[in-house]
């Protein structure tokens, strides 16, 4: 037979005819050889204007797998017109990321192998068709790179994850993570942390990590049975969340002792036979997988001290989850249930570990074995991009003092002082500055959509109090319709607790504004949360992290690409530093006689109410002595303006741009394009104006991002010319351009059933804009839809190439007496 001209074919043929062969016949089934595995990434969002666009996602020619979810090698393939160790560097990349040893290159002739453990004696080497390695020298390879020596404990390595029979698989940094901490314990290590950003499944996670540790410790320990866990959280939200969606998993497992249950439970400290606790508070010893707050089983300062009825070697796992709160420090009541348990493999989980030189997750729980940082989350498009939009108030900027003899609303004498923006709502209470916050939220809300879910942070539950007193007044319409529109969330007001579940369901419109302080700052899943306001004084790195966090979901399928952060504190300097997404390292700022823990952990100041808090409700807040509320001056009178905005964006490499945003494009536009010639000759000639503006965005010149801040009717291309370059024609809207003479008479060109067309894509781009119409999908939109099916309308032109040259002389009129 004679052989292919090898040069002659697809890079896909090189892999059918020549790659997959060479690996199959090394002894690789088929099911361990992942071919074009396109779920490495989800594909980074691109901000376009008040939507998102993803990029093209992260992909391997090949993922080569011991045992499902068990990768230990990846092959990237080339046409044979490539050289054969060509995208040798892109693969170490997803090696490294997707966390395996060995890497291959092939262009059909050959292999180059790249060898990350360091074991071979090369580094890298060329080998032949005919000698790919088999997938148990490979696997080998992975053990001694993993450390694990004894072979008693390889059930730890290749136990499943578990499989709900829907097909999903762990993405794959849960995957490296779940495997990090089973090779680890494998490996003899105790106590373990994994770090990873909010919103990335963390909970999800530590289920795979027990469903596999049980699974491997019914293996390596026959004769003591089933496996006991435990999961702590501080608050109860955080373990009724688990109980309800990713620990669903262990519902059905009848493996326990006392078959009649099932094999989890939640230890709430309610005295309930249901929550495990019988009503003399005797915990049920038959579960396998305890959830439970630190506060149900510790008493205040130890007096009842529910999880010393389980002896101290009862539980084989723990796992702490938001382990930088008060678990950390080393006199904590909290930290007395890790002592006491410690022959358990403990784990600590926690988005934003807490390092000062009085709290310490790393001199507890040791350096991460995993870090999945918010960067890295935004970078594969799991995590929302944000935008950050500054508000500066004169009296933030400038400071406010009192005149001589000046007394506040209740006649009380001020103090001769500057006061600035870290006396408001503390010390200072300006009504008016109050109501500038509600109004720029309002107007912004007015601007998007009024059903925005809006999360407010607040100094303290008093100053969540006034701006939900604001934001009624401002929205009378809303609240006329549903009272829920805005509510107070904090940790004494029950009705606004109870209201919590609501906020953060997709499905239910109300609350849309929650007005809180620090109490939701952290373990609220709100998935749909599209804007946060921060008003709050924050300098912990741990706070803000958990604040931002609360925005970082993407839902697609609820319009949530990207969230919005309205900063009137300037907080958001924070994205500036560099530890912001870096490793976690010890920072040397707290002094001899400061408690970096009480400032952090106070999840309320509940020294505001005399209301006693409800244990039974969604949070718990810990017990301690009320103090009367504070005294606040008020000045009523004093007018407060907004006197600057910036925005800032995330670039294309996963940092952010702060800039003012007109200024910015400008500089950037005129680097590109010096003279208004070479941007209208460039608009013109692009084949495909989304293409261009998609072009401009990576380049960090949102053209649409300033259309939105400007006047959402605007056209990019008009705001491109009115911001950069003298004196250049333009229109005042989009309906301005599609109003014009020359676009009517292009429309009466075609017969009255193909007007329709015409007439529907000028709808859309006046309310949409340019994309919507170079996008064929518009054919399936209203009002164009209901001309017909996207072929019957097709068909009216004669062929989807005439369609599109319909579409193509329709946008040259568009923008005719520009690109003339």
């Amino acid at each position: 037979m004679t052989e292919p001209d090898k040069s002659a074919l697809t890079e896909t043929e090189i892999r059918t005819r020549f790659i997959t062969p060479a690996i199959s016949a090394a002894g690789w089934p088929l099911e361990a050889m992942r071919e074009e595995y396109y779920y490495f990434s989800a594909g980074r969002i691109q901000v376009r204007g008040r939507t998102g666009q993803r990029k093209k996602p992260k992909r391997v020619d090949y993922l080569l797998e011991y045992r499902p979810n068990l990768p230990i090698a990846v092959v990237e393939a080339k046409d044979n017109n490539h050289e054969v160790g060509d995208g040798m560097q892109q693969a170490i990349e997803y090696a490294e990321n997707l966390d395996v040893p060995s890497v291959f290159t092939s262009n059909g002739d050959s292999f180059v192998w790249h060898d990350r453990s360091g074991i071979r004696d090369e580094t890298e080497v060329e080998i032949g068709l005919d000698e790919f390695p088999s997938r148990e020298e490979l696997y080998a390879i992975y053990k001694q790179w993993k450390g694990i020596e004894d072979e008693a404990l390889e059930p730890i390595l290749t136990t499943k994850f578990y499989d709900d029979g829907s097909g999903r698989r762990p993405r794959y940094y849960q995957r490296v993570a779940v495997n990090r901490v089973m090779e680890r314990i494998a490996a003899g290590d105790r106590r373990l942390l994994l770090v990873m950003a909010t919103g990335t499944g963390k909970t999800y996670t530590a289920a795979q990590i027990i469903w596999r540790f049980m699974e491997a410790f019914k293996q390596i320990n026959p004769t003591k049975g089933q496996a006991r866990v435990l999961f702590l959280a501080d608050r109860n939200i955080l373990i009724d969340q688990t109980m309800m969606n990713d620990f669903t998993m262990f519902s059905g497992r009848m493996a326990k002792l006392s078959a009649s249950r099932g094999t989890i439970t939640k230890v709430a400290g309610t005295g309930s036979v249901e929550d495990g606790i019988a009503p003399d508070r005797e915990i049920d010893k038959s579960f396998e997988l305890y959830l439970s707050l630190y506060q149900a089983v510790t008493g205040p300062e130890g007096t009842d001290d529910i999880y010393k009825q389980f002896s101290p070697d009862f539980f084989d796992l723990i796992i702490v989850d938001e382990c930088h709160r008060g678990s950390a420090r080393e006199n904590s009541a909290w930290r007395a249930i890790l002592e006491y348990f410690n022959s358990a493999i403990q784990l600590g989980m926690t988005a934003t570990p807490k390092e000062t030189t009085e709290v310490s997750n790393i001199d507890y729980f040791g350096e991460p074995v995993y870090t999945y940082s918010l960067r890295e989350g935004i970078d594969d498009g799991f995590l929302a991009p944000y935008k950050v939009v500054r508000v500066q108030l004169d009296v933030d900027r400038d400071g406010w003092r009192p005149s001589e003899g000046e007394t506040d609303d209740r006649g009380v004498p001020i103090p001769d002082r500057l006061y600035t923006r870290d006396d408001f709502d503390d010390d200072l209470v300006l009504p008016q500055r109050n109501h500038q916050v509600a109004k720029r939220l309002t107007d912004y809300l007015q601007d998007t959509s009024q059903f925005n879910k809006t999360f407010v942070f607040c100094r303290d539950i008093a100053h969540a109090g006034r701006m939900r007193r604001q934001l009624v007044n401002l929205n009378p319409t809303q609240v006329a319709e549903d009272s829920r529109y805005v509510m107070q969330i904090t940790g004494d007001d029950n009705v606004g607790k109870q209201e919590l579940d609501n906020f953060i369901d997709p499905e239910m419109r109300y609350p849309v504004i929650a007005t809180t302080s620090k109490l939701l700052s952290t373990g609220v899943d709100a998935q749909t949360v599209k804007i946060i306001v921060l008003d709050s004084k924050v300098e912990s790195m741990t706070e803000f992290k958990q604040m931002i966090g609360r925005g970082s979901r993407v839902r697609e399928d609820y319009g949530k690409w990207f969230f919005v952060i309205l900063d009137f504190r300037n907080v958001t300097k924070l994205f500036e530093d560099k530890a912001f997404d870096g490793d976690p390292v010890k920072v040397i700022e707290a002094s001899d006689d400061t408690d970096m823990d009480e400032i952090i952990e106070d999840l309320d100041d509940v020294d505001e109410t005399d209301d006693d808090e409800d244990d039974d409700g969604p949070h718990v807040i810990l017990p301690g002595p009320r103090s009367p509320r504070k005294k606040r001056l008020i000045v009523s009178g004093q007018t407060v303006n907004i006197v600057g905005e910036t925005v800032e964006l995330v670039g294309a490499d996963g940092k952010a741009i702060t800039t003012n945003l007109g200024q910015f494009t400008k500089d950037e536009l005129l680097k590109r394009y010096p003279s208004a010639i070479d941007f209208v000759t460039a608009w013109r000639d692009a084949p495909s104006k989304a293409d261009l503006l998609d072009q401009l965005g990576d380049e960090g010149i949102p053209l649409e991002d300033l259309v939105e801040q400007r006047d959402p009717a605007l056209d990019p291309f008009d705001v491109g010319l009115d911001v950069v370059y003298a004196n250049p024609p333009f229109y005042p809207s989009r309906g301005d351009r599609a109003a014009r003479p020359n676009v009517a008479a292009f429309a009466q060109r075609y017969t009255a059933e193909q007007r329709q067309l015409v007439d529907g894509l000028l709808a859309k781009y006046v309310e949409a804009g340019v994309r919507s119409i170079e996008d064929i999908g518009v054919l399936r939109v209203a009002p164009i839809s209901s001309i017909g099916s996207p072929m019957e309308i097709i068909r009216l032109f004669g062929s989807r190439e005439a369609y599109e040259s319909v579409v193509t002389s329709l946008i040259n009129e568009l923008y005719q007496e520009t690109t003339s």
